[in-house]
């Protein structure tokens, strides 16, 4: 399938420009490098960023804030971070504040809990840029905003019920919502309608959907794609970021990445073509900096065919020491056609220090499975394989003779489904969160519901399709899985969010949630959760990332947001390293090389225990190839 490259033109685009995708897809690049063309076409740009886990600052290399900052090395451009956490810290106060020594000091502990979860984040991120869109006046000095991550389904869905608030408020028998500030938002009515309005104008906005060619990613964007059509959102296109085409025939790792890409392309054909699509092919460079930005869509000096497909000579094919991989004091083949190590600025000196720390996956089950039973749970941003990692553990652990129960949320779950009774001693089991959360809402309904007028059962039913009532239908079913690892090792495929988690702890708030919603009261395994999960002997949280800027730093943040819940995370797990790759193609002997710094930044500035594993060929599905996958050692060798 052959799509033109991404080429943004100011002059035909929107004013408004909203790029949405999962994480990792490159939606913070893309915002930065259209917003870079439209300034250097003579346009004034405003450039936001909604997402909690922004890395806006580190790719314009701008510390920011949440007012508009100049971007020095790009005149006309201006950008601000809108925090979400931040906002929804100031939009709590803004409704509490003035009632502190006014109400019992439970009613106000009461109020703080309804307003902790991630819907009162997720719309006071609404509310803060909701003011540059609905406001005629708030960005009247830009030609262009670019919003990096776009408002989800849900929060349009709310604001479009914006005239059943009143009712709603009156009738709900427990006078509070799972998202919290309904009546705050009150006040602010006017402007979010008139965002709304301005989202569905297709001669103002544009929804730049980012994906890569994975499957996944693809899935994602055609679910966001379809939800946000039927709020009429329809103005859209899609951008496949990380598109990969190789010069080197007998290169297998450049060869497998290719097909794997234009498998999924092929596969998702029917929604690439619905709509103008575009392509961005994969740099060599992780993108940061102005320069990046320009490399992102200009593309890079182009190789040569000699340089492209000659391999290194055979004594660089050969399994290097841990010293030598990760230490870019060894030259590259100048076969490769790559520059002296000192031309790639911002990478370390050495690596053999963190090379002498990283383990094999088998290593790190060892240190576990002494206790003989436990929880093991990988948690992760979409996409950095979370579901291979926890099969591959739950194969190893059955194979040495444990009792073992996968469970997975993952909705495909293919890798769980290929074990299930081909190892002896292993069971699989797979939470839908779909099935989970239309029980908890059916039960809800009929508890509230039929109390209701119409408009009141539609905004109890838009407040059920929240992302907090998914997290409490999942978690519930996670804690009886969790229950399970008193008797034998339960490994767990997405874990609750560290928001869930904190949810739990913010005095008792998870129960009152459900005492809010009629539920009864909760079976033992949920009551001793939270003591479950701060056992180090009992629970080993894995922190699973890629050798790369986005997924190192979410896993940072969620790492960050389990020790606020005091919980400490077991290890970092680096996945698809392209190290030992033994590739011939210059790009991605260029992406080996830049691995370095984000491998050296989990080792010794995040991590406690950390795990190396080879990018793969081909998708390790099976017990054998889950077993060989896990013995891997940092070497390239097996254990």
């Amino acid at each position: 399938m052959k799509l033109p490259t991404y080429q943004p033109d100011a002059a035909t685009s929107t004013r408004f420009l909203f790029f949405s995708g999962k994480g990792g897809v490159g939606k913070t690049s893309l915002s930065c490098a259209t917003a870079l063309r439209f300034v250097e076409a003579g346009k004034r740009v405003l450039l936001v960023s909604t997402d909690p886990a922004s890395n806006l600052d580190e790719v314009l290399e701008t510390k920011l804030t949440n007012a508009p900052t100049p971007i020095v090395a790009a005149p006309g451009l201006d950008a601000l971070n809108i925090n979400p956490v931040a906002a929804a810290a100031a939009y709590r106060e803004r409704l509490i504040g003035p009632m502190r020594g006014l109400l019992p000091e439970a009613a106000r502990r009461s109020m703080e809990e309804q307003l902790s979860g991630s819907c009162t984040v997720e719309i006071a991120a609404f509310d803060e840029f909701s003011g540059l869109i609905g406001d005629p006046n708030a960005a009247k000095a830009y030609d262009h905003v670019i919003f990096d991550t776009a408002p989800t389904g849900h929060t349009l869905r709310l604001m479009s019920l914006a005239k059943a608030w009143d009712q709603f408020l009156d009738k709900n028998t427990s006078g509070t919502s799972c998202l919290g500030p309904l009546a705050g938002l009150e006040k602010q009515r006017v402007i979010y309608e008139a965002t709304v309005n301005t989202l569905a104008d297709a001669t103002a906005t544009t929804l730049v959907l980012v994906s890569h060619p994975q499957l996944s990613a693809l899935r994602e964007a055609e679910r966001t794609s379809k939800e946000l059509r039927a709020l009429g959102v329809a103005n859209q296109c899609l951008v496949i970021n990380g598109s990969f085409e190789t010069k080197c025939p007998q290169d297998v790792t450049a060869q497998a990445m290719q097909q794997r890409g234009q498998a999924a392309m092929q596969t998702a054909q029917a929604f690439i073509g619905s709509m103008s699509s575009f392509v961005v092919p994969l740099r060599s460079i992780n993108i940061l900096g102005i320069g990046g930005l320009k490399v992102l869509l200009s593309g890079e000096a182009p190789w040569t065919a000699a340089a492209c497909c000659r391999f290194p000579e055979p004594a660089l094919l050969a399994p290097p020491t841990p010293e030598s991989v990760f230490s870019d004091s060894v030259a590259p083949s100048p076969a490769a056609g790559l520059p002296p190590p000192k031309a790639a600025a911002g990478l370390p000196q050495s690596m053999s220090e963190a090379s002498s720390s990283l383990v094999s996956l088998a290593d790190l089950v060892s240190g576990i499975e002494q206790q003989g039973h436990g929880v093991i749970m990988t948690m992760g941003k979409g996409g950095v394989g979370k579901t291979t990692v926890a099969a591959a553990i739950a194969v190893l652990l059955a194979k040495r003779g444990h009792s073992v129960h996968l469970s997975t949320t993952d909705p495909a779950a293919h890798i769980a489904q290929t074990l299930a009774g081909q190892v002896e001693g292993l069971t699989t089991s797979k939470i839908d969160p779909a099935a989970e959360t239309a029980a908890y809402t059916a039960e809800v309904m009929a508890n509230q519901g039929t109390q209701m007028d119409a408009a009141g059962r539609s905004l109890l039913e838009e407040d059920l399709r929240s992302p907090c009532t998914e997290e409490i239908a999942v978690f519930r079913a996670f804690a009886r899985e969790v229950g399970q690892g008193t008797k034998r090792f339960v490994v767990l495929d997405t874990a609750p969010t560290g928001h869930t988690l904190l949810l739990l702890d913010a005095s008792e708030a998870y129960q009152r949630e459900l005492e809010r919603q009629a539920r009864s009261t909760q079976p033992e395994e949920v009551l001793k959760l939270l003591e479950h999960l701060r056992d180090p002997a009992f629970t080993h949280i894995l922190l699973i990332t890629l050798p790369e800027a986005t997924p190192v730093h979410e896993a940072a943040a969620l790492q960050a947001d389990l020790r606020r819940a005091r919980i400490e995370p077991y290890a970092w797990v680096i996945n698809q390293s392209l190290q030992h790759s033994g590739s011939c193609d210059p790009l991605l002997q260029r992406r080996e090389y830049s691995e370095h710094r984000y491998i050296d930044e989990v080792v010794q500035k995040q991590a406690t225990r950390s795990v190396w594993l080879p990018w793969q060929a081909e998708e390790p599905i099976g017990p054998e190839a889950l077993a060989h996958l896990a013995v891997t050692s940092v070497s390239g060798t097996l254990v």
